[in-house]
């Protein structure tokens, strides 16, 4: 299960995409940066689109074979639990654990006492080779860490023998996430969970922790860069001290969620795993599908038609499709240009609205994030609107690998 140094989430709401896709990955690997494609979708887009996991290895294997792509590559049952992971096994061989809801359940006496014990040896000042200052480590910070995160570790060990069990050891990736929680992790909560990954056996990839600072959705990271920094740089020395410690996978690696466009983010990124040789997973799947929108606004006057109208029924239910990511979208009412506004709009105004270009005066954060959510109401209008996407299937693959590319892959990348 060959996954390179670097690996990008990539796929798309609709599943048309992938061609666009490996076409922004191929440029890369010209340039020789060797990207692992990783198509994700999560069982909420599943549900909300109609579609099932056996549909993304579909599109996959199908964007692979006409773009003529021989590495490794693979297809992500992203954020699954045990409610639903079952559904992904067949068509997946890829897995992001998502451990969130268990971060704080009650946890079992003994086994927290065996979780303390087992840590006791860090107790004291543990100094990390690069990070300047040691951590002050006592028993009961482990016994904290163990109540709140070890719940959490046994859920990701129990699904993980799930999938061996039907799949086969060694067959599939694993990936851990806790990016959706309130609070970030501490470098200390960080290697303790680790601990506990590796009591569970699992053969972790890549792990997603949360950050400090704001990881909206389709927008540009929201915090303080100093901090992000010292958190990064000091978790991705935490990983490569637990890969030697637990004897965990030694290409584990970290990976960021809700990745897309926090271009500020991605010099901090590039700059800290070529300084220490580390690699990264970032997702970016989710703005593909406001790389069609922006497609479909370039084209004749019914494609751009359809777009406006995609928006102005997304204004009309606004709190319909925010709450659901009311934790990681900030939109001011306020700002969000009305369905009269926009009905003398032409095809570059309302680009330009949404297209990730900050400096651009028609650039709109809130309205770019108000279509990133409604992706609801284009399943509604069914086949005319997946028609719509073929029909413009150029116009639309420019936007999407150039926005892959030019914006995520060469700013990371590119010292």
């Amino acid at each position: 299960m060959k996954l390179n140094k670097y690996s990008f989430g990539i796929g798309d709401r609709f599943g048309q995409q992938g061609i666009a896709q490996l076409r922004a990955i191929k440029k890369a690997q010209e340039a020789g940066i060797n990207i692992t494609p990783v198509w994700n979708k999560s069982y909420r887009e599943h549900t909300i689109i109609h579609t099932s996991p056996a549909d993304t290895r579909k599109a996959a294997d199908h964007a692979v074979k006409l773009s003529k792509w021989t590495d490794s590559y693979f297809v992500d049952a992203d954020h699954i639990n045990m409610s639903n992971v079952d559904q992904f096994i067949e068509a997946c061989d890829f897995f992001t654990i998502d451990i969130s809801d268990f971060i704080g359940a009650p946890v079992d006496k003994k086994e927290l006492e065996s979780f303390i014990k087992k840590n006791q040896k860090f107790t004291g000042h543990l100094s990390i080779k690069e990070i300047d200052d040691p951590f002050v480590i006592n028993e009961e910070l482990i016994r904290q860490t163990g109540m709140r995160f070890l719940p959490a570790v046994k859920e990701a060990g129990r699904i993980y023998q799930h999938i061996a069990q039907a799949k086969g050891m060694g067959k599939f990736i694993i990936e851990i996430s806790m990016d959706e929680v309130g609070e970030a992790q501490s470098p200390v909560e960080l290697l303790l969970i680790l601990s506990g990954v590796a009591d569970e056996g699992i053969p972790l990839r890549t792990m997603a922790p949360k950050f400090t600072g704001r990881f909206n959705k389709g927008v540009n990271y929201a915090g303080d860069l100093k901090i992000f920094e010292k958190e990064f740089e000091e978790e991705l020395l935490i990983l490569d001290y637990a890969v030697k410690e637990f004897n965990l996978p030694a290409d584990l690696k970290i990976s960021v969620h809700s990745g897309s466009d926090k271009f500020s983010l991605y010099p901090i990124i590039g700059s800290l795993i070529r300084k220490y040789d580390k690699g990264i997973h970032i997702k970016t799947a989710g703005t593909t599908w406001l790389e069609e929108i922006i497609g479909l606004s370039m084209g004749d006057d019914v494609s751009l038609d359809l777009a406006k109208s995609i928006y102005s029924i997304a204004l009309t239910r606004f709190d319909e499709l925010t709450r659901p990511y009311a934790t990681v979208i900030d939109i001011d009412k306020n700002k969000l240009p009305t369905s009269l506004e926009i009905i003398g709009w032409g095809n570059d105004k309302f680009a330009s609205s949404i297209r990730h270009n900050p400096d651009h005066p028609d650039y709109n954060p809130h309205m770019r994030q108000l279509l990133h959510v409604a992706y609801k109401v284009a399943v509604e209008y069914g086949i005319l609107f997946t028609d719509a996407l073929k029909e413009n299937a150029g116009i639309i693959g420019e936007q999407v690998t150039e926005n892959l590319y030019e914006r995520h892959i060469k700013k990371i990348f590119e010292p």
